[in-house]
């Protein structure tokens, strides 16, 4: 035989090395795979909240009238239904022209409360623990308005909301959404404190 085509097979001990190297970067890669999820689920969560801000602000200047954002609790975190409540505790929201509570099911901007756009939180965002505060940092806020100029008009508004995990882990990410009164909507990092920091948060905690 031509020992030059003669085919090897893989040994038993080259097999085991082979095995525990994989097994060595599993270990090390798997504590990165699920930083990276639990971030991930907090960095969802807080897009689509400043998104639904966004969208009342625009529609309120659009259709030159109020537009309410309100964020409410669900039966099912993943179904917009007629279940839901206001909650300052909750990361789904409804964007719509009048009070949304038990009326989150209805037509998109057709029949009371004239829904806009919504979002339930487990679309994305699931595993997330949501405080919104009005802006004094302390105290429970679950709507706020915008009028046709864009600026926030109702009394006792959403001024900041707080995102995290809901398992605690420290090594995921924490954000903040915060609302000024003249409307203006930015995310910031509760850990950035440096005064001249453009991501630090503004408003008290």
């Amino acid at each position: 035989m031509d020992r030059a085509h003669a085919q090897r097979g893989v040994t038993l001990v080259e097999l085991m090395v082979t095995l525990a190297v994989a097994a060595v970067l599993m270990f090390a890669v798997v504590p990165n795979v699920g930083h990276w999820m639990r971030s991930t689920q907090v960095r969802n969560a807080t897009e689509s909240i400043q998104a639904g801000l966004q969208r009342a602000r625009n529609e309120a200047v659009r259709r030159n009238r109020n537009v309410q954002f309100s964020l409410v609790s669900l039966a099912d975190p993943a179904v917009m239904d007629d279940s839901c409540a206001l909650s300052s505790a909750s990361g789904s929201w409804v964007v719509s022209l009048a009070d949304p509570s038990g009326k989150c099911g209805a037509a998109a901007d057709n029949v009371d409360p004239f829904i806009v756009d919504r979002h339930a939180v487990a679309q994305g965002g699931r595993n997330v623990v949501v405080t919104a505060l009005q802006v004094d940092g302390a105290t429970p806020a679950t709507t706020l308005s915008f009028d046709a100029f864009g600026r926030v008009v109702s009394a006792g508004p959403i001024a900041r909301i707080d995102v995290v995990h809901a398992a605690g882990a420290t090594d995921a990410r924490s954000l903040s959404i915060e609302v000024a009164p003249s409307g203006s909507v930015r995310t910031c990092d509760p850990l950035a404190t440096a005064a001249d920091d453009p991501r630090r948060c503004l408003l008290p905690r």
